[in-house]
């Protein structure tokens, strides 16, 4: 299955001690990023994390995030009393006084002297059996992750096959016009000479002769045929599901080769325009085949 690389999922759960909530976001990126937020004595929740991601994806850049919330009967204050004494000597010293009861109880709004239900937080994170749970829960956020980014793929499958759809016809388009480039240049070419040559000094045999090798590089059958054969490539990788992205991406060059080369060669305007438009398309294609993982 196609997959995509953007994506949202929040898993959450409750406890006798509060509540949780896992949430996974997902954007696009060139390979497989991940970052993991939890609060503070929480860390083997980061490795837990970072160790099952690649189960479920291979690219995107990954922001994991954990919020718990204590309930308020199991919520409680504590004062940081070695950042107070640092905060206290430090105005004490700058001061040249010692400070008030009052200076000092404004101390304790700076960030991080107070620390509400930091105990309780670093207790729940010393329990294995805790972490373990919020380990499995946030692996859970990971696979719904997964199955939003694979929504997204199959969206992205209808309308790059569309555009794949839409790539063949206009190559059908300019198959048929390719066929009339040796009549075409053959007219220019008479013309051009019939107004130069007014007195008829050119040897016909090499008047043939320059315009079969002006037919030959005008022949765009070789291009047209890779494109063919690049759009077998391009629905076997589609059909192929993800891990693909780089290879769509690094197909979408290769079309965009041949549709440059087969401009180039044109001779006819509506030729011209069927590879202008083939163009369009593969940039189209190009453009989507970021979105994919």
């Amino acid at each position: 299955m196609l997959s995509g690389m953007t994506g949202f999922a929040r898993v959450t759960g409750e406890a006798e001690w509060g509540s949780w909530a896992w949430e996974a976001k997902s954007v696009n990126g060139r390979g497989l990023d991940v970052r993991v937020n939890y609060p503070p004595g929480f860390d083997a929740l980061d490795r837990a994390i970072k160790t099952v991601a690649p189960k479920y994806f291979s690219r995107g850049s990954l922001q994991v995030s954990l919020r718990i919330e204590m309930s308020a009967a199991g919520d409680t204050a504590t004062i940081n009393e070695p950042l107070l004494n640092t905060l206290v000597l430090a105005a004490e010293k700058r001061l040249g006084m010692e400070l008030s009861g009052e200076a000092i109880a404004s101390l304790m709004n700076v960030k991080g002297v107070v620390e509400v239900g930091a105990s309780n937080l670093r207790d729940l994170g010393s329990d294995e059996s805790l972490i373990a749970m919020l380990a499995k829960a946030g692996e859970a956020a990971l696979q719904a992750l997964q199955a939003e980014r694979r929504r997204e793929g199959a969206v992205l499958f209808d309308l790059l096959e569309g555009l794949v759809g839409g790539m063949e016809e206009l190559r059908e388009e300019a198959g048929r016009l390719a066929d009339t480039q040796p009549g075409l240049l053959k007219e220019r070419l008479t013309k051009q000479l019939s107004e130069l040559d007014t007195d008829g000094r050119v040897d016909k045999e090499r008047m043939a002769a320059e315009i079969a090798l002006s037919a030959a590089k005008a022949d765009v059958r070789e291009e047209l045929d890779r494109l063919s054969a690049h759009f077998v490539s391009a629905h076997e990788l589609l059909a192929g599901g993800s891990p693909v992205g780089r290879k769509i991406d690094f197909l979408a060059q290769e079309l965009n080769r041949e549709a440059n080369t087969l401009c180039s060669k044109s001779i006819s305007l509506d030729l011209t325009n069927a590879g202008l438009g083939l163009k369009g398309l593969i940039d189209q294609f190009k453009e989507q085949a970021a979105n994919v993982e």
